[in-house]
């Protein structure tokens, strides 16, 4: 496959890419180069090639969901400004 100048300003519109009358034929033979090498990948028989690797095929371990505090509040807290108690302390916002 070939591509035409048009069809190149076109692919770089489309890509918002500005190209220069004189960025036309060089963007035009790398475009090609391109869809050369996928042509020739289109070619290679892969009937029966089972995938390398994939994540539809894992499995994810999950954990029991379980309800806590989380047990440090202490922890928590000391990312506060203030703090009461177990709990964020926070300025009165209604007048």
């Amino acid at each position: 496959m070939s591509l035409d100048p048009a069809t190149v300003r076109r692919i770089a519109s489309l890509a918002r890419i500005r190209v220069t009358d004189d960025e036309v034929e060089v963007l035009r033979g790398e475009l090609n180069g391109i869809l050369g090498w996928i042509e020739q990948l289109n070619e290679v028989n892969v009937d029966g090639v089972e995938p390398l690797a994939g994540a539809t095929h894992a499995a994810a371990r999950l954990r029991d969901d379980a309800v806590n505090d989380g047990g440090y509040p202490d922890k928590i807290l000391a990312n506060a400004p203030d703090g009461t108690g177990e709990y964020f302390a926070v300025p009165k916002v209604v007048e």
